[in-house]
C-alpha cells in the first residue's frame, strides 16, 4: 500500500512539474510564423518609474524573461514596415530616438485591430492623426493582452 502511494505522489510531482514547464514555455512548442510577428516600437528602457512619470509617452512593460528591474517603453505597433518606417520619421523629427523591436503576438482579435489601423495610418499623410491612430493601437494592445496572456 505504502508503495502504490509513493508511486502516485511520485507520478503527480513529476506531472505537475512538466505542466508548469510546458505552460511557462509555451512558445518553445508552437511553430512562429510570419503572421504572428509584430513591430514594436521602442522608445526606451528605464530602470526608473519616476522618470517615466515625467516623459511618459507610451505603454510601460516589463519584461519578466529579461532583467526584472527594466521598463520598456513602446510608442506604437504595427505589422507593416512602412507603417514602423513612417512612424520612427514623425518621432525623429520631435527629437524621439525609436528603435524596433520584432516580437510575436498570438492573439487573432489584435491581429485583425493592428491590420485595420495599419491600412488607416497608410492611407493618411497628416501626422497628428497617425499619432492618434497609434495611441489607440496602443490602448487596444492594453486592453487586449492584459485580458489574454498569450503574448511575448
Amino acid at each position: 500500500m505504502k508503495r502504490l502511494l509513493l508511486n502516485g505522489f511520485i507520478c503527480v510531482l513529476i506531472g505537475y512539474f512538466i505542466g508548469r514547464f510546458i505552460f511557462t514555455n509555451k512558445f518553445v512548442f508552437f511553430e512562429k510564423n510570419e503572421d504572428d510577428i509584430y513591430f514594436f516600437l521602442q522608445e526606451g528602457e528605464y530602470y526608473d518609474n519616476s522618470f517615466l512619470e515625467n516623459n511618459f509617452n507610451g505603454i510601460k512593460v516589463k519584461d519578466n524573461k529579461a532583467d526584472k528591474d527594466k521598463i520598456y517603453v513602446y510608442v506604437g505597433i504595427t505589422r507593416d514596415l512602412e507603417v514602423a518606417e513612417r512612424l520612427i520619421n514623425i518621432y525623429e523629427n520631435n527629437n524621439i530616438k525609436i528603435s524596433i523591436k520584432k516580437k510575436v503576438v498570438l492573439n487573432e482579435e489584435f491581429k485583425n485591430n493592428v491590420e485595420q489601423f495599419d491600412l488607416l495610418i497608410n492611407s493618411s499623410n497628416d501626422k497628428d492623426e497617425i499619432i492618434k491612430i497609434e495611441e489607440v493601437v496602443m490602448a487596444n494592445y492594453e486592453e487586449i493582452i492584459k485580458c489574454d496572456d498569450n503574448h511575448f
